[in-house]
């Protein structure tokens, strides 16, 4: 049986979300609270659309969980 997410050009679908995270972050910036004085929010390792793309590849493909779909060799 093969998964919706062999037909998906995952490159595509990163530019894609990345053109829309480009857009999207800065006004999502805007409606976040202010951070409190002395408290920083950490930097993650991966991007809003890196992450945003494994989550399509996960829900295009045939894994019942997504430590199925992350584990797979």
């Amino acid at each position: 049986m093969e998964s919706r997410a062999s037909h998906l050009d995952i490159t595509a679908i990163f530019c894609d979300v990345d053109d829309f995270c480009q857009i999207f972050e800065p006004l999502l910036e805007q409606m976040l609270l202010p951070e409190v004085s002395g408290q920083t929010r950490q930097k993650t390792r991966m991007t809003l659309s890196e992450i945003m793309t494994i989550l399509i590849g996960f829900h295009g493909s045939r894994y019942r969980t997504f430590k199925a779909f992350i584990n797979y060799k």
